[in-house]
């Protein structure tokens, strides 16, 4: 029997062999990413819910609104693979769902197995079904009808004392042992890890660099990848991970007598066969921070078969600053902001404001110098003077052309609208930060702007997700007290089982 094969827009789904293809090019797609285009394609044109998709595709197994919005993400970047100028064939409709918008053609796998081309297969016309034509009753005799119904009670008297040995039987048998299962590994899921130097004496110097890298590396992969990254540098648990892949940036010794000299070493790992993708190592030294970074995405590129979009490229060129030394001082700023309480952002405050004018045109220092006020504002509300300070510092970022359309504006626009009671304002400019970025930090604002908004199922659903990005204590503390504070216990008490357990 010839299982149904469809074309939507330019490309030819073909679901028995979970391909896609399109101008000679041909992809291979994840099953759950081949089901729901499937469901999409039986659905044109019609706005299809986060709950709708997970009640048929993933068929009610526990899982987040994240889990939809990722694989929506991953099936759009799979159909605008090789565009110049991208059709975006799965559209969000806010509030609502998603909507399929590219016409849908079905056809026989038959008629399309002498063709390569989409364009070239003729669909097949289904005829049209005979009129029904119903056959006139004949009444039944009164001693028919007795027969009749005298035999279907003693049917359903049978089907009932069935069912009752049935379960009988089930509580009467003892049930059969059951098995362990074994962990399963995503291949598209990574691990990111920082193991610092034991051996070496300068690693600590270095330590926010590397950190820093790891953090680039999982909110790149995210945005830009169909990849899954959780982000572990700062989660100091030795347990099984399910992912298929570890990169470990750790610093080694060079020479065990000579402890002054370590590089830093970029490994990544496929758990599947144990085998080593990429192994890099660096001697970082003051001037070649930038090269290391460009070099290290480059690698990366290579080992994951994924060549990096224009968006992203561009991006990373804005962290190429003329002060090189700049760069490590803004993952020290970074690393500030994720610890999250008001000293660390006091210090990240002063800290960028060094930076800025030792790097006056570094657009990105601006804007996080902007949002760690902004974020300052929110927990100890400033004086006069301070406010008038803030002000100008958000009319210089919004003038800044780098930054017009970027994750941290909308994200600064979304925290300082929380501050101010804008929920809408703040629920609409978060929502645009993280389609542009995918970070711990925008899911964790997310999860704040839910709680306002007195949804407090997709708050927990929200600070999952950053958890997941980025487990850790850090984490949790920005969770738990970014903004405004927040209960655990009472909104997300999953996470209760992740807080350091008191000394």
């Amino acid at each position: 029997m010839q299982q149904p094969v469809v074309r939507v827009g330019e490309w030819l789904i073909a679901p028995s062999i979970n391909q896609i293809s399109r101008a000679g090019r041909q992809l291979t797609l994840e099953p759950r990413l081949i089901d729901l285009l499937m469901y999409f394609a039986h659905h044109p044109g019609e706005v299809l819910s986060r709950d709708e998709l997970i009640e048929n595709i993933w068929m009610r197994n526990i899982v987040t609104n994240h889990v939809v919005t990722q694989s929506i993400s991953e099936l759009r970047k799979s159909l605008r693979d090789g565009d110049d100028n991208p059709i975006e064939y799965i559209i969000t409709v806010p509030k609502r769902g998603y909507q399929l918008t590219a016409e849908v053609t079905w056809l026989d796998e038959a008629d399309v197995s002498q063709h390569t081309e989409p364009a070239a297969v003729t669909p097949t016309a289904t005829p049209a079904p005979a009129p029904e034509t119903r056959p006139t009753p004949v009444p039944l005799s009164p001693k028919r009808r007795w027969f009749s119904s005298f035999w279907t009670q003693c049917a359903f008297l049978l089907s009932l004392g069935v069912l009752i040995a049935m379960v009988l039987l089930t509580v009467v048998r003892p049930h059969p042992p059951i098995t362990r299962s074994h962990l399963l590994l995503n291949p598209r899921d990574i691990d990111v890890r920082f193991e610092p130097g034991a051996s070496c004496n300068n690693w600590v110097s270095q330590q926010a660099y590397a950190i820093g890298l790891g953090t680039l590396i999982t909110t790149s992969l995210n945005t830009y990848s169909t990849f899954m990254v959780h982000d572990k540098t700062n989660y100091n648990v030795n347990e099984p991970s399910s992912s298929g892949k570890t990169l470990t940036i750790s610093f080694v010794n060079q020479r065990h007598y000579r402890a002054q000299q370590c590089f830093m070493s970029v490994l990544l790992v496929d758990n599947a066969d144990g085998s080593t993708m990429l192994d890099k190592r660096y001697f970082v030294t003051d001037s070649n921070l930038v090269s290391i970074q460009r070099d290290l995405f480059d690698s990366l590129s290579t080992a994951l078969t994924q060549p990096w979009p224009a968006q992203m490229q561009q991006e990373l060129a804005h962290l190429d600053m003329t002060q090189p030394m700049s760069l490590a001082q803004f993952y020290q700023a970074l690393l500030l902001i994720s610890e999250g309480d008001a000293s660390s952002l006091t210090k990240a405050s002063t800290l960028l404001d060094s930076i800025i004018k030792q790097s006056p045109d570094f657009a990105y220092g601006y804007a996080q110098k902007a949002m760690v006020d902004v974020l300052r504002n929110s927990q100890q509300p400033f004086d006069n003077q301070q406010l008038a300070a803030l002000n100008r510092e958000l009319d210089k970022v919004d003038a800044i052309p780098e930054i017009q359309n970027s994750a941290v504006r909308y994200r600064i626009q979304a925290i300082n609208a929380l501050a101010k009671g804008s929920i809408d304002n703040a629920y609409e400019a978060i929502n645009k930060s993280i389609t542009l970025e995918m970070s711990w930090l925008n899911y964790v604002v997310l999860g704040k702007v839910y709680e306002m908004k007195g949804e407090n199922r997709l708050a927990a659903d929200a600070y999952i997700t950053a958890f997941n990005l980025r487990p850790g204590d850090n984490t949790l503390y920005w969770i738990e007290n970014g903004i405004f504070q927040t209960s655990v216990e009472k909104i997300v008490p999953y996470l209760q089982t992740f807080q350091p357990k008191a000394s």
